[in-house]
């Protein structure tokens, strides 16, 4: 048995007004057609759900059963479409965003901010791994969206670049003594190297650069953190491989040294990406929006 939601909805209005006519009033509709709708409600339930009087109508026991489900239904009903609603007009939801700790510190920092003082209701899960842990969670739904070290092979995925980076090495003051001209890449391989772990879309990206000249690269120490590369070149333990973009307080200040190479790493970029197929949130539109205001 299929019966209209707006009848119930009808139904409904009918016995909070107790008569067709205030009915009627309050839903915009013309007297007749109110009636016309309980009866049609009644002949589809096979049952008098309003006592008629002169001085208007009242439920009778199966009419009163049935307002006390259909009005919690429609209660229920109204409260999701005010949540949707909100979520809508952002005034809740959350923001799942996925980025690694470099580009959490250096990058996204800002636009955070700027997100959330634009939608102070919006709560924000932000959660760190590697590009590729990043890239796993987004296509399994655990995440909205992904700040990552680009490239990323992903064909499934809305990729867009925000900012270039540059790969470059780094060393402290002992080194830079020992360096008199700009190394090659193979030079740069005899010095002992501080780089991050394998499993960094960046080591991937500088590896590979260096395998197109068929130089392998084997480093002294690994790290998890793109500070603790710059910590540990200023200490002269070796020369690091960094984000010049994310390493200026350093090379300003002076306490390390971008290494001079007769041939530079080519730039890539750090951008956000999002499944195709799965339609962005409210929330996660709006923060792409501000990404893009770069």
């Amino acid at each position: 048995m299929a019966v209209k939601l707006d009848l119930y909805r009808i139904f409904c209005q009918v016995a909070e007004s107790k008569s067709f006519s205030g009915a009627a009033r309050e839903l915009y509709m013309t007297q007749p057609a109110v009636s016309q709708s309980i009866s049609q409600l009644e002949e589809a339930l096979g049952l008098r759900l309003f006592a008629r009087t002169p001085r208007g109508v009242h439920l009778t026991n199966e009419g009163q059963l049935l307002y006390e489900h259909v009005s919690a239904a429609l209660n229920l009903i109204h409260s999701g479409e005010k949540k949707l609603f909100e979520t809508r007009e952002l005034l809740v939801g959350e923001l799942w965003i996925g980025v690694g700790d470099t580009v959490s510190r250096y990058y996204l920092l800002p636009y955070l901010e700027a997100f959330h003082k634009k939608h102070p209701d919006i709560k924000l899960r932000i959660i760190n791994r590697t590009t590729p842990e990043l890239c796993e969670m987004i296509h399994s739904g655990e995440i909205d969206l992904g700040i990552v070290n680009l490239p990323v092979d992903e064909p499934d995925f809305v990729i867009k670049e925000c900012l270039a980076v540059h790969d470059i090495f780094v060393c402290g003051g002992a080194f830079l003594d020992q360096i008199k001209a700009p190394l090659s890449a193979e030079e740069i391989t005899t010095y002992p190297l501080i780089l991050l772990e394998t499993k960094s879309n960046s080591r991937q990206y500088v590896e590979k650069w260096f395998q197109t000249q068929d130089i392998p690269v084997i480093p002294e120490i690994e790290l998890g953190s793109h500070e603790l590369l710059l910590e540990f070149a200023k200490i002269n333990l070796g020369l690091a491989c960094v984000i010049r973009e994310f390493s200026q307080a350093y090379l300003k200040s002076g306490i390390l040294h971008e290494v001079p190479m007769r041939e530079s790493i080519p730039a890539r970029s750090v951008g956000y990406c999002f499944l195709k197929r799965v339609p962005l949130s409210p929330a996660s539109a709006a923060f792409v929006e501000t990404l893009n205001i770069s």
